[in-house]
């Protein structure tokens, strides 16, 4: 039996034809892979999307949630979504992490470009035809999503873009990366991270990422919640630190049931013994983000304010 592929093209770099000023359909990018390297019967959707650097959570809702529906719902073996680069990353861990069931149904793979489409050294063309032979390959099936880029292939939880300049570059670094696009299969070289656990509720859209800095004021915290952010994540620094000026601000946050996540700026997996900024974080209810990103953690954060409050995210944060 065939299998079918939903192809979800939304615009950007990838699409992009300055010397025309146009933006290429789903079906003009499909048409530059050639026919022998889609192994499967490909559907093309256009959607209406911001620019990559400027994605709204709504849209990257309704991507994850459109992946869901057409592996559960409409039969699709696998999906592709084209995104910006800018913001791909966030938005394809939503879709790993709403996923659901449908991750073992077939792949979701997300894959962008950092060269125009009009551009003789295109990136794009070569990671979409990557991304349609494998997303319906059986071996992505329980892998939930991943990112597709020049020939390698990330488990959204870790990937992260390290290069805009030239071809499109993720990493898991420093996890392994999950495999390789060879001869049109997806060949695993590492065992995908575990799936977490499934949304409890509707997730919240309006979380504050805010990079820490020595002298910073507790007023940046209090402020994005009177602006109405249901949580924060604080990207500290080294393995997670952050200012003791915040511990009180942190505190009274938390009793006001306002989730408070702590993430590093750095991509070192954090020790077993947090540093002492951590720790002490920690102590005034500070959750740990358990090594993701403070990216990806904002995402995670809104999925599992679905769940309640503070205590609901803790719980779901320690199954990560």
């Amino acid at each position: 039996m065939t299998k079918r592929v939903l192809f979800v093209a939304t615009g950007d770099t990838i699409a992009q034809q300055p010397r025309s000023s146009r933006i290429a359909t789903g079906a003009e990018l499909l048409g530059a892979v050639p026919r022998e390297a889609r192994p499967a019967k490909v559907t093309v959707e256009d959607v209406l999307a911001e620019p990559g650097w400027d994605t709204s959570p709504s849209t990257m809702f309704a991507l994850a949630r459109r992946a869901r529906a057409a592996l559960l719902d409409d039969g699709f073996d696998g999906v592709v979504c084209t995104h910006g680069i800018d913001t791909l990353e966030e938005t394809a861990f939503l879709a790993d992490l709403l996923a659901g069931p449908a991750a073992a149904r077939g792949g979701i793979v997300f894959t962008g470009a950092a060269r125009c489409f009009d551009d003789p050294a295109a990136d794009g063309p070569g990671n979409l035809a990557d991304s349609l032979a494998v997303a319906a390959d059986p071996a992505l099936r329980g892998a939930g999503a991943v990112v597709c880029a020049g020939g390698e292939l990330h488990a959204a939880r870790w990937a992260t873009l390290t290069g805009t300049t030239r071809a499109a570059v993720f990493s898991s670094e420093p996890r392994p990366r999950l495999g390789l696009v060879r001869r049109g299969r997806a060949e695993l070289t590492a065992a995908p991270p575990a799936r977490p656990r499934p949304p409890a509720g509707e997730p919240e859209s309006d979380v504050a990422l805010i990079k820490t800095y020595p002298g910073m004021t507790p007023l940046l915290l209090s402020t994005a919640v009177d602006a109405g952010a249901r949580g924060i994540v604080l990207e500290g620094t080294g393995a997670g630190n952050v200012p003791v000026e915040l511990f009180t601000t942190i505190s009274e946050l938390i009793e006001w049931d306002i989730p408070v996540v702590i993430a590093s700026r750095t991509r070192e997996i954090p020790p077993d013994d947090p540093p002492l900024g951590a720790r002490l974080a920690g102590k005034v209810g500070a959750i740990d983000a358990r090594g993701l990103s403070p990216a990806h953690a904002r995402s995670a954060l809104m999925v599992a304010l679905g769940g309640g409050g503070v205590d609901a995210v803790r719980a779901w944060f320690a199954d990560l």
